[in-house]
């Protein structure tokens, strides 16, 4: 285990007992928020993207040595493990190596070659590998026999070369240095399948197009292969055949004679029916899954920005689901999201129905003193927006939304738990209202699949992207924390150490003895113990508590250092917690002990002077231009405000109010050369866009921010500090260039492009 520490650390350029103690912390059930925030003495400061690098990887360290384990049994079984090849396996420090050493004695379907050795021809096979001048006729003539099967000459030499190629398509060493020909020279060859054009017409960039492997970027494979699996293209992907049989040749022929000429022929047949279809299969999912750690990666890091958009906060709100012909669903919810009152208006259909909209609307905003009003984005929403706006409603703030999901979460378990009396019409109103009040709150219950941020999510390994947007949404409803007394389940269940069923049995304990007044409380709640307690208790807020420090992220393990502190200063926790000159006083040194360092002690500092602070931006209000509701209204040269709401490998989509959004190709975000959009920007962030291409048929809108490129000033008021995002990206040292069979090199491969 201590050879897995050690890779580790330098992988990510760390001490080895970082390592180790992460690792214990790991083992013993606690989370990687919990380890990243509370723990920071053990693990050195890491942070939550270097904890869980460390948690995948010994994962798959641990998986290696299973698998090590099963193939030393199985040669031992079978009587052919032998010291060497016991060393080798031993030493393969990847899957894919350790599966190359197994491949010639794993058990196999029956073969051309198994039945060549059946038949006896494995001396002769032998014979022509050493490539002796030998008169080679007149030896394969000894192995006919025909109640063996071997009837001519030409049979016998044909089961000869079937076992070399056979055996050197299975040589390790060789299928190492093919792989990274075809990873190093390959190309990807894609062509339309004959009669499909026309149906396949969203394929069409792919209709006959060539892309080394070692350059195609993801979102080309992924939608190549996309067009393959609907069977629109026919995809290939080889090297140069010449250059892969000559690589064989090298390394195999040693003589130029006729025993030579039958190797080269095994070596000819042995690429084209077994080493290539092989290759080509191993590095299609190299590639794939390279494709999918990055997709995954983007998807998750757009989903992050979106779950921390800034929150109108708790606010009176009027939500409207717009719609033409079947009317716009509004309704009312108090400061805490509760639905109030609903009722559908139809602003679209005529002067009639318009009036007695107009009549509607008013009553309800007077009713029910509202302070903003949210507008789903999707169909009629612009149209909407102005029927609201030109109501000139005093003092409330009229907000569009972006309404992906909303759909997804009214027809949900979730949905009909909450409102089991109401259509899903008024349950999606509800929830475009409540994700204007809290982002995060609202999104958590509903599928991070479905809010329409990522790029071929569909095709992506779904276990994969699963742990990932877990870990994403855990790490955002950690850095925020969660209100105890207000919070639902689906938010409750992602607070480290709790789960699904304790967050329920605190819903239920909430609603049976009423909110909770201190954290301590929170043992009461059946099943939840002292481990779920100490990893969920600090991310767990109480306004209004009878201890202040409940309403902050001090742990409450730290109570009593706090209120040391406060008695040596001869004053409250909550004149401490007020004062800024007495907390200053502080000589933090004082307080070190083997279990507290200066890490932990300034953290709480920063609780003490902003108890329960928001790491998220303040909320601002947004419109699109007047006048701008469609497609058609866009003209070339057009300069319009919008809102980015998806990040790809390729650009920006930024929503300009045209229920159609535009791309910001990745050389139109800025002057200078980036690699990745969100290097400038952020989903939801508000950026001024210029058209500068309309395609009316397609409904493809393209976009350049180049004139309007945020000032670094800006950027950096628009981002939380290091201390306040909740999933940072480590910076590690540079390394030799990762091997294509490692997952986590592939991934820290990545975040040092992104990070360097």
């Amino acid at each position: 285990m201590n050879t897995h520490y050690k890779k580790i650390a330098s992988e990510l350029s760390i001490a080895e007992k970082q390592v180790s103690a992460t690792v214990d912390l790991l083992d013993e059930g606690a989370t990687v928020p919990f380890i990243s925030r509370y723990r920071k003495e053990l693990t050195g400061t890491l942070d939550e993207v270097q904890v869980t690098a460390i948690r995948d990887r010994i994962q798959q360290l641990r998986d290696l040595d299973k698998r090590r384990e099963a193939i030393l049994k199985s040669l031992t079984e079978m009587g052919k493990l032998t010291p060497e090849l016991e060393t080798q396996i031993n030493a393969a420090e990847t899957m894919v190596a350790l599966e190359d050493i197994y491949l010639p004695y794993r058990p196999k379907r029956k073969t051309r070659a198994t039945t060549a050795r059946e038949k006896g021809l494995q001396p002769l096979a032998d014979l022509l590998m050493e490539q002796k001048r030998i008169d080679v006729e007149a030896e394969a003539a000894k192995y006919i026999d025909e109640e063996k099967g071997v009837k001519s000459l030409e049979e016998a030499l044909a089961g000869a070369r079937d076992i070399l190629a056979e055996f050197i398509s299975e040589n390790a060493e060789v299928r190492t240095r093919m792989r990274n020909l075809f990873i190093e020279k390959g190309v990807f060859q894609s062509k339309v399948v004959e009669g499909k054009e026309e149906a396949g017409i969203k394929y069409k960039d792919y209709f006959d197009w060539t892309e080394p492997v070692k350059t195609v970027p993801s979102h080309r494979i992924l939608a190549m292969r996309r067009g393959e699996k609907e069977e629109i293209l026919w995809l290939d992907l080889k090297p140069e055949e010449d250059e892969a049989i000559d690589l064989l040749e090298k390394a195999f022929v040693t003589g130029n004679n006729t025993s030579a000429d039958q190797v080269k022929q095994a070596i000819t047949d042995g690429y084209k029916r077994l080493l290539k279809p092989s290759m080509e299969t191993e590095v299609r999912l190299f590639t794939k899954k390279k494709a999918d750690e990055e997709a995954i990666r983007v998807f998750a890091e757009n989903a992050r920005q979106l779950l921390l958009g800034a929150p109108l906060g708790q606010k009176r709100t009027m939500a409207i689901d717009p719609g033409f012909r079947t009317g716009c669903k509004v309704v009312c919810l108090d400061e805490q999201g509760k639905l109030l009152e609903y009722t559908a208006i139809f602003p679209h259909t005529g002067p009639g129905q318009a009036r007695e909209a107009e009549k509607t609307t008013k009553h309800l905003f007077e009713k029910y003193n509202i302070e903003a009003i949210a507008i789903g984005n999707g169909t009629a929403g612009r149209e909407t927006e102005v029927f609201i706006r030109n109501l000139n409603l005093p003092n409330a703030a009229i907000v569009m939304v972006n309404e992906s999901g909303a759909s997804i979460y009214s027809a949900s378990d979730v949905a009909r738990e909450e409102f089991p009396e109401q259509d899903i019409t008024v349950r999606g109103a509800v929830s475009i209202g409540r994700r204007l009040m809290d982002p995060l709150a609202e999104l958590v219950k509903i599928d991070p699949k479905s809010i329409g941020v990522g790029q071929y999510q569909h095709d992506v390994d779904q276990t994969k992207l699963q742990t990932s947007l877990d870990d994403t949404v855990m790490s955002c409803v950690n850095a925020v924390g969660v209100e105890l007394n207000t919070a639902s389940k689906q938010i409750l269940a992602y607070v480290s150490g709790l789960g699904p069923q304790l967050a329920q049995n605190i819903v239920e304990y909430r609603n049976q003895n009423g909110a909770f007044k201190r954290r301590d409380q929170l043992k009461k709640v059946p099943r939840l113990g002292d481990k779920a307690f100490e990893q969920a208790a600090g991310f767990l807020r109480i306004h209004h508590a009878e201890n202040p420090l409940d309403t902050s992220a001090v742990h409450p393990e730290r109570y009593a250092l706090v209120e040391q502190m406060a008695k040596d200063l001869k004053c409250s926790v909550k004149e401490l917690m007020g004062d800024d000159k007495l907390r200053k006083s502080i000589p933090l040194l004082k307080y070190t002990s083997e279990t507290v360092g200066l890490p932990t002690l300034n953290d709480i500092m920063a609780e003490l002077a902003k108890p329960g602070r928001d790491p998220r931006e303040q909320f601002e209000a947004f419109s699109f231009t007047e006048g701008v509701n469609s497609i058609n209204d866009l003209k070339v040269g057009m300069k319009l405000p919008g809102i980015v709401t998806n990040i790809t490998n390729f650009g920006a989509f930024v929503d300009i109010g045209v229920h159609q959004d535009g791309l910001v190709h990745l050389s139109q975000i800025t002057n200078r050369f980036i690699k990745d959009a969100n290097e400038i920007l952020k989903v939801a962030q508000k950026v001024e866009v210029t058209v500068t291409d309309v395609d009316i048929n397609r409904k493809r809108i393209a976009l350049s921010m180049k004139e309007n490129e945020p000032k670094p000033a800006e950027r950096e008021r628009r981002e939380p500090s290091r201390e306040q995002r909740p999933a940072q990206k480590p910076v590690f040292n540079k390394k030799p260039a990762p091997q294509p069979e490692s997952d986590l090199q592939i991934k820290l491969a990545a975040l040092k492009d992104k990070f360097r």
